[in-house]
């Protein structure tokens, strides 16, 4: 395994970065939205006047003045309806307004002074009033059974068991908090628009502003290079692309709307709020015999996106007879959307939960009943799993971690003030490999470069093309340069599903190789060749031929030839034949304060086996960072929505609660880096996902092993143990 520094490192440390609020065109104005004060009604009036008569105030955008926005078509993490474009208010914090002015202070201060009358109506803004009348999601599938031969239900099956558990957990709304606000500046030079615009794809606005705008795709050019974190809630194009871009249309000249933190928690999406019914059933020896998950997650009005937070249960552990359904509550607030891991994050919580609630009832260690039911295919199709090593996972964890030193009874061990617990879970995230293409430039000057319209939200992956490319092409890493996010280079996979390196990896060596080819044949050929007529071949770096070798670089430039490109494109996997996931460990000591119930993550291990790991330096933040995020999910992390009003009660920084330095422990990470072939020559599956799954549930088994008490509410606050 290899470990490179970050290729875009230094320009990031010292500012020299530009993200999308950087950029400033010339004769660029400011936009600054207008939201709403109530969650669900009709705007009666807005009253403009005063905001247009302000200094430096160019144009007031509303409903009853609106910027001409075409239907969405296509199907988004996003809302469903463009911004303006009617008089209905479906949540608090809706975009209902646009102001433009000449700085974004004026534009900001003149936003101020609208008014806006509503017809307001009570909103739904209750998950848990809502539950008794939870529905089936429009167009999904209301339940899943898989039973054995003779079984006619899920609940036979459990009454059947020797021993059952029944239990419910539920989970809360969190929001991203990325590190960037999402901003976007758009310009348009006749009938093109160029944009930049954080993303998690920069083709993902293409296609909304295709739609919205009523352009062709080849009109518009998005640029975003360096994204400061998405996590899901930059992959949807949210109202403000659209207005902006319409804005600068109408005005002749750029405009730039870059939201405020507070509007970020309103404006873009949300992670649902989820509650799971789980039912495990087992025979003596600690054979799951059953399980059982009925989920439901919260719905905004605004848009389609809910978890299917149960589904984990038909994924992770092998039991014949396995049962899953799937309800929402429909509720007005903001967007409900994809945040990192979605569905299994969460679904991980209640399902390694309920997994050590099992084990107690059995009278057995937690992680013996993770070993004895673990499969080597998928419980649901039977496809065997391409390659997995979870068992390997579970031992090295337990002997590195000193898993044998966990007390089988809760609330015996001490330190001091602090009661001392042991807790484990399992680690897991789908793996595919999808289409991506990559160009491949050899220059005249030595250099390689390669693009595609991939994404780096700070995971690595502009640093994972520069390792394989020079891997490919026999050169050092620093004479590679990563080109990413930019619309007009080939198709790349965006940063998704955690397959980015696993779709972009295979595309970078396929072009790195026809680059080669390329640079070969020109050699063969070219008139002024010394190796014309020659057999050549190539390596490291260098064309070879008739006992000659020669640089790539000095050869072009030999050849007058600026540079050789090549475009190459690795397919979709079929996954036919094979499951595939990636899969881990997690190991962690969490202690409590006896006196005030605060409880604090003391250590972590986490074992992965995500097949080839290209730059173990960056995978490591990878993994640590899911690490980190599940930790704020489990002690945390707690969305708080108004009944009466919809409104956000803690939309901001100051309170809406993430970790920081002094909450998180040291974090081991072990990488077992057995290259996944089935799923492409490379090897790699995802990363980005899969450590944040299970960690809730490791804190909260190791909570309940330092003090007796099962937390099955996120997250755990001092509140609840004391």
């Amino acid at each position: 395994m290899r470990s490179v520094n970050r290729e875009d490192g230094p320009v990031k440390v010292t500012g020299a970065a530009r993200y999308a609020a950087d950029h400033h065109p010339e004769g660029l104005a400011y936009g600054y939205l207008i939201t709403s004060t109530v969650a669900r009604g009709t705007i009666l009036g807005m009253d403009t006047a005063p905001a247009e008569r302000a200094p430096g105030v160019i144009a007031v955008y509303t409903p009853f003045n609106p910027l001409r926005l075409h239907p969405y078509t296509q199907a988004d993490t996003a809302e469903l309806l463009p911004p303006l474009q009617d008089d209905r208010v479906c949540y608090y914090g809706q975009v209902i307004g646009l102001v433009v002015a000449e700085t974004f202070e004026q534009a900001r201060d003149a936003a101020a002074l609208v008014t806006t009358r509503y017809d307001a109506e009570r909103p739904r803004a209750s998950f848990t009033a809502g539950l008794p009348n939870a529905t089936p999601p429009s167009g999904g599938t209301p339940e899943t059974d898989v039973l054995a031969p003779g079984v006619t239900s899920i609940d036979e099956a459990l009454a059947a068991s020797d021993v059952s558990i029944t239990e419910t957990y539920t989970t809360p709304a969190e929001t991203h908090v990325a590190m960037e606000p999402h901003a976007t500046v758009a310009s348009w030079t006749g009938d093109r628009l160029t944009v930049h615009t954080a993303s998690q794809g920069v083709r993902l606005p293409v296609e909304r502003l295709t739609e919205s705008l009523g352009i062709d795709a080849a009109q518009i050019h998005v640029i975003n290079p360096y994204v400061g974190g998405g996590f899901g809630n930059k992959w949807g194009t949210w109202a403000h692309t659209p207005l902006t871009a319409a804005a600068a249309r109408a005005l002749g000249r750029p405009v730039k709307t870059v939201l405020t933190r507070e509007q970020v928690f309103t404006v873009i999406g949300h992670r649902p709020i989820t509650s799971q019914t789980v039912s495990l059933g087992a025979a003596a020896d600690g054979t799951l015999v059953a399980v059982k998950n009925d989920g439901i997650s919260s719905k905004s009005a605004a848009n389609d996106f809910y978890e299917s937070v149960a589904d984990l249960s038909l994924a992770l552990y092998g039991s014949a007879n396995l049962h899953v359904s799937r309800k929402v509550v429909t509720m007005d607030v903001p967007a409900t959307t994809i945040m990192r891991a979605p569905a299994e994050s969460n679904g991980s919580f209640a399902l390694e939960s309920a997994m050590d609630e099992l084990a107690d009832a059995l009278g057995m260690d937690p992680l013996d009943l993770r070993l004895k039911n673990d499969t080597p295919s998928h419980p649901v199709s039977g496809l065997p799993w391409s390659s997995k090593h979870l068992e390997e996972c579970y031992r090295v964890g337990a002997e590195r971690f000193g898993w044998s030193r966990r007390s089988p009874r809760p609330g015996t061990v001490t330190d001091g003030d602090w009661l001392v617990g042991l807790g484990m879970a399992t680690a897991t995230f789908g793996a595919s490999r999808g289409e991506a293409s990559i160009e491949v430039r050899l220059r005249d000057d030595g250099r390689a470069v390669v693009s595609g319209a991939a994404a780096d939200l700070g995971t690595g992956q502009s640093t994972v093309f520069a390792i394989l490319a020079a891997e490919v092409l026999g050169i050092p890493v620093d004479r590679v340069t990563p080109v990413l996010g930019d619309s007009a280079t080939p198709p790349a996979a965006k940063a998704g599903g955690s397959g980015s390196t696993s779709a972009n990896g295979p595309a970078v060596r396929l072009a790195a190789e026809a680059a080669k080819e390329a640079v070969v044949k020109l050699a063969a050929e070219h008139e002024k060749s010394p190796f014309r007529g020659e057999a050549v071949t190539y390596a490291d770096g260098e064309v070879r031929g008739g006992g000659d070798a020669m640089p790539f670089g000095e050869l072009l430039a030999l050849l007058g030839v600026p540079e050789v490109e090549v475009t190459a494109t690795s397919p979709r996997h079929p996954r036919r034949e094979h499951a595939f996931r990636s899969f881990g460990a997690h190991f962690c000591e969490v202690r409590v304060n006896r006196w005030t119930g605060e409880p604090r993550v003391a250590r972590w291990l986490c074992v992965v086996d995500a097949g080839t790991i290209v730059n173990v330096k960056t995978a490591r933040s990878q993994i640590a960072g899911g690490v980190v995020m599940g930790i704020g999910q489990a002690l945390l992390e707690d969305l708080r929505i108004e009944p009466d009003t919809g409104r956000f009660g803690n939309a901001t920084m100051a309170d809406y609660l993430v970790p920081v330095n002094t909450d998180i422990p040291p974090i081991d990470v072990e990488f077992l880096n057995y290259p996944d072939t089935v799923l492409s020559d490379l090897g790699a599956r995802g990363i980005g996902e899969l450590s944040i799954v299970g960690a809730a549930g490791a804190v909260a088994n190791a909570v309940h092993n330092a003090t007796g008490r099962r937390v099955r509410d996120l997250p755990i606050t001092l509140d609840k143990l004391l």
